[in-house]
C-alpha cells in the first residue's frame, strides 16, 4: 500500500542519559552555560575608555569583524569575560540593520564562549570589543565561523 507509513515503537527510540548531580557537581569539566548574561555585557563607560584609551588593549581581525581586547584584574563579583558589539552607522545607516549584526555576532558569541572561558584564570577578566567592519550582511553561519575563529586567536595569545 502507498500509504502505508513505517511506525516507531517507543522500544526503539535511544534515550540519551544524564550524568546523575553527583557526578555532575565532583566533575573536573567546568561547563559554560551558553546564556548571554547583562554581566557578561560592557555597559560601563569606565570599561569603555579602559579598553579604548589605555593603550594596552590588542586587535585580531577576521573580516567583517575585528575584536579588540584587554586583560584586566577580575574585580569581585564581575563576570570573567565581558563584551562588547558595536556596528557603526557608517556601515549600515538603519538601525534594523545594525540590530540584525549585533544580534548575529551575540548569539555567534553565546555559542563559542567557551573557548575563551577555558582560558581565564580566576582573578582575571577579559574586555572583548567586536567591531563590524563591512558594509553588507553575512549570513550567521559565516559571521559564527569569523567569531569562533577571533576566540581561538584571543586564546591563544592569552
Amino acid at each position: 500500500d502507498l500509504h502505508s507509513f513505517p511506525t516507531r515503537r517507543s522500544s526503539d527510540l535511544e534515550i540519551a542519559t544524564l550524568p546523575d548531580r553527583e557526578t555532575r557537581l565532583n566533575s573536573t569539566y567546568k561547563m559554560v552555560a551558553p546564556t548571554f548574561s547583562k554581566k557578561e555585557r560592557i555597559v560601563s563607560k569606565k570599561l569603555m575608555e579602559t579598553l579604548f584609551e589605555k593603550g594596552d588593549s590588542q586587535a585580531v581581525t577576521a573580516f567583517p569583524l575585528k575584536a579588540v581586547y584587554l586583560p584586566i584584574d577580575r574585580p569581585q563579583g564581575g563576570a570573567p569575560v565581558q563584551v562588547l558589539i558595536s556596528v557603526p552607522k557608517k556601515r549600515f545607516k538603519h538601525a534594523v540593520d545594525r540590530n540584525r549584526v549585533k544580534r548575529q555576532v551575540r548569539e555567534a558569541f553565546r555559542c563559542h564562549k567557551e573557548t575563551i572561558y577555558e582560558h581565564i584564570t580566576a582573578d582575571r577578566q577579559l574586555l572583548v570589543a567586536f567591531i563590524w567592519l563591512s558594509d553588507r550582511h553575512y549570513v550567521s553561519a559565516e559571521i559564527e565561523r569569523r567569531v569562533s575563529k577571533l576566540l581561538h586567536k584571543i586564546a591563544q595569545q592569552l
